[in-house]
């Protein structure tokens, strides 16, 4: 059974993942701000973490949250090792990943995150059996904002997170401006490179619900 009931809201409620977490601070902080969902990342960054790592961390996890685990083209097999190792709940693909891979995670009880970078083919939710869509930056990890609401990033009322360059300072426009199901940060909340800011992350979730 999938997890549908760990990805619902209410339609004027704003689903936020904040991703990139690494610490027990990390961690905590997100979930008493209200986050809905934290992401721990698999493949090569500076926020990398192993399975035994996020396990541990997902521990202190309340049910009603979503751990998600964030890959990037990696082999089929290790995606369903760590994830299997690391307990999470969803499953995040940046990639060129095909319908046949998707299908095989959908035999997982996983939800499934399809990312989508900006581009000029309009994404749609479920084209590839995922659960929920990312759309990010056409350059994606970047950090750096883009044009948003320069038309439509997908089709309305779908299961959708905005992501890309999203910072406490611009969060509340770009919701206000694109009406998307979710938003998802990372390098927004950093003090550094890798190094999530309390502070910001919650600044992030207050301002981002504001938007609404």
């Amino acid at each position: 059974m999938r997890q549908a009931g760990a990805v619902s809201n209410s339609s004027d409620s704003l689903f936020i993942k904040i991703c990139g977490l690494k610490t027990e601070q990390d961690v905590d902080t997100a979930v008493e701000a209200g986050a809905d969902a934290i992401g721990f990342v698999f493949s090569a960054s500076p926020r990398r973490i192993d399975a035994a790592t996020a396990a541990r961390l997902s521990r202190r996890v309340p049910e009603h949250v979503l751990t998600v685990g964030v890959f990037r083209q990696e082999p089929l097999d290790d995606v369903r090792s760590l994830a299997t190792e690391s307990g999470i709940g969803a499953i995040q693909l940046h990639g060129p990943e095909d319908r046949a891979y998707y299908d095989d995670l959908a035999t997982g009880d996983w939800t499934l995150i399809r990312a989508a970078a900006f581009g000029d083919a309009v994404p749609r939710c479920g084209e590839f059996g995922e659960d929920m869509l990312l759309v990010d930056a056409p350059v994606p990890g970047s950090g750096i904002a883009w044009d948003w609401a320069s038309r439509p990033l997908t089709a309305a009322g779908e299961k959708w997170l905005l992501a890309g360059g999203l910072t406490p300072e611009n969060v509340r426009d770009a919701v206000a401006a694109t009406d998307p199901w979710g938003v998802d940060v990372s390098s927004g909340v950093e003090q550094r490179r890798g190094v999530k800011d309390p502070g910001l992350i919650r600044e992030f979730i207050k301002a981002a619900r504001a938007g609404r």
